[in-house]
């Protein structure tokens, strides 16, 4: 015998419940989603050469343009508490494939005692980009055949989704040698490089490069970095894979004739395309530019206004939520 036949209410009120059901999960689905779209920007930078200037200072932006420094300008972060040096600079911040899990690489470096001094970087790992772990990767110490190492400079992160790592890269150089970029894999928690570092890109110049900065866009590896030396300026190398293969692109992408460095590029929450900044460090400004195709560079400075002179640093676009979350520990007026 057929139950529902016997009680056809049974029937519609199942089907209004399951019905209720679908919107109620659709429209959490929604706001879910709502509340999880990047709507706001996390600027990190350093600000200069002495004493609390090598440090994580932190700016916001709600459209990428107008940015808002936090803390009074004044470091989120001591870098006496978390460098063997007593300062950081070049800060790089990436979110952590979870969605919810960021991780800052610094150069553990102080200007003053020399440019040649440094050999550490600090890798440093939050649940809410107010509270940080950090630990100290010392290349010299940690790994062998690097007794003629001078420098280690501006590390930054990303994800390799065929690994299921992350992999830092960096610049480093040793003796006589030119600056090279090399990358490692960092430990599952972060504290730590796995293997030996590997030289990441093969300058068909032989030219120093430091200041690299990996984009992936349209199935492509994007490698921003500057040259030194002969050719001074911001180049591009493009490959199908993370770690090997970059093709070096003709041409320089700084829409300057001054020296720049510390290329940082970030996509637009519009999906307007993406934002390459840089540092006039000779002229003591940024300069802002735009491009849709990461080919062509148009200058934007008239639309980018800051209470503050950055140097070297990464922008992240963040939620609403978290943007609410750095406001209420640091936007103290």
């Amino acid at each position: 015998m057929n139950f529902l036949k016997l009680r056809p209410g049974l029937l519609i009120y199942g089907r209004v419940l399951l019905m209720s059901v679908i919107i109620f999960t659709l429209t959490s689905g929604a706001a879910v989603a709502q509340k999880s779209k990047n709507t706001a920007y996390l600027f990190t930078y350093f600000t200069g050469n002495k004493g609390l200037e090598e440090s994580i200072h932190f700016a916001i932006s709600d459209d990428g343009y107008t940015y808002r420094a936090l803390n009074h300008n004044q470091p989120v972060i001591s870098s006496a508490a978390i460098s063997s040096t007593g300062g950081v600079r070049d800060p790089h911040i990436l979110r952590g494939s979870d969605g919810k899990t960021f991780y800052m690489v610094v150069t553990d470096m102080v200007s003053a005692k020399g440019w040649d001094a440094n050999r550490a970087m600090v890798l440093l790992k939050s649940a809410d980009l107010v509270n940080w772990t950090s630990s100290i990767v010392n290349i010299q110490k940690r790994f062998p055949d690097q007794e003629n190492l001078l420098r280690v400079w501006a590390p930054q992160t990303i994800y390799d989704k065929k690994a299921g790592k992350y992999m830092v890269y960096w610049s480093m150089k040793h003796g006589a040698d030119p600056d090279k970029i090399y990358w490692a894999y960092a430990n599952k928690d972060f504290t730590d490089l796995e293997n030996e570092p590997q030289q990441l890109f093969f300058s068909p110049t032989n030219g120093a490069c430091i200041d690299g900065d990996i984009i992936y866009d349209q199935g492509k590896y994007h490698l921003f970095f500057k040259t030194e030396g002969e050719g001074l300026g911001i180049r591009v190398a493009v490959s199908d894979k993370l770690k090997e293969g970059y093709i070096l692109r003709d041409g320089y992408v700084q829409q300057t004739k001054d020296p720049v460095e510390g290329a940082g590029v970030f996509k637009l929450n519009t999906g307007e395309g993406y934002i390459l900044m840089y540092d006039v460090y000779t002229k003591g400004r940024y300069q802002f530019t735009k491009t849709k195709d990461l080919k062509h560079f148009s200058v934007i400075d008239h639309e980018v206004k800051m209470d503050f002179h950055p140097r070297h640093g990464t922008v992240l676009p963040i939620t609403a939520q978290e943007a609410k979350v750095l406001l209420r520990k640091w936007d103290i007026r």
